[in-house]
């Protein structure tokens, strides 16, 4: 594992218990060909398959719980185009849809938990290493579209493997593609055992919570652990504020000159299905 270097002042910060730790969450599944894979940002933008590349370089993420992980190119070589050389990445080793955890901040360890419904991806689950000493644990899901009672098995699954593995009061994101056709499902009361399903999810700006394609069902989501949920700020993008998250579609944000390379109808392409999510949080207040 390649290690990366810090600036004094985030070090210093995090031990003093001094400027709080921002941190940018990002659910996607953001594939847009055929292949459930992704391809690079050609350059000038014009490559449709590079559309999720696109997203991704706007939102300027810190953490990326991403699914369908698969790409044209070798793994490394498409985060360093899309994120840049210092940018951490695991995933699961698969012949299906992998998914996978993308920290701007060292991963220091990554496995699966095995997902009782499905044999083409697992929970894939990361231990990031933030400046300061503190871990942030992160859990890239992408749920069974089959039906509500599948991923009330997959949430029952992922709270005693949660429960087996993390320390008490740990600082836990899980996101990504849920699958989910309506907020009052039962796997959310499931997860509630160990995450914060809040009251007022992610919108677009315009109160639309719904992150599928014809923005008629909530997909996907980024939830956190009490102890992260409380430190929760609004999302800050293009000079607006979000003050619950942000549901990002390019078809609707404005103004989407400010959130470059982003284009217009990366959000509609074929075989686009999901939104981007994201979340931002102060870590060490």
């Amino acid at each position: 594992m390649r290690c990366l270097w810090f600036p004094l002042w985030q070090i210093l910060a995090g031990l003093a218990g001094g400027e709080p730790l921002a941190i940018r969450a990002v659910a996607a599944n953001l594939t847009s060909d055929n292949a459930q894979s992704y391809s690079p940002d050609n350059g000038n933008h014009s490559n449709p398959e590079g559309a999720g590349a696109r997203i991704l370089k706007a939102l300027k993420p810190d953490v990326v719980l991403i699914q369908e992980f698969n790409t044209t190119m070798p793994t490394r070589q498409w985060v360093n185009a899309t994120f840049g050389q210092d940018f951490h990445v695991a995933k699961e080793e698969t012949k299906g849809i992998p998914n996978g955890v993308i920290s701007r901040w060292p991963i220091a360890e990554s496995g699966i938990w095995d997902d009782p419904q499905l044999d083409n991806r697992e929970f894939f689950w990361a231990r990031i290493a933030l400046p300061g000493g503190k871990d942030l644990w992160a859990v890239s899901l992408h749920l069974h579209s089959k039906n509500a009672s599948s991923r009330a098995t997959q949430a029952e699954a992922l709270m005693k493997a949660l429960a087996g593995k993390l320390p008490k009061d740990a600082l836990l994101i899980v996101g990504g593609d849920f699958n989910t056709r309506t907020t009052q499902e039962p796997c959310f009361k499931l997860m509630e055992k160990a995450l914060v399903v809040p009251a007022k999810p992610p919108h677009d700006g315009m109160g639309n919570i719904f992150t599928n394609k014809p923005r008629n069902r909530p997909y996907d989501w980024v939830l956190a652990s009490p102890v992260l949920d409380k430190m929760e700020v609004p999302v800050k993008l293009a000079g607006q504020e979000f003050e619950d998250g942000l549901v990002f579609d390019t078809r609707v944000f404005e103004p989407l000159e400010k959130v470059a390379p982003a284009q217009a109808g990366d959000s509609g392409l074929p075989q686009m299905q999901h939104m981007a999510v994201i979340r931002d949080f102060k870590v060490g207040e």
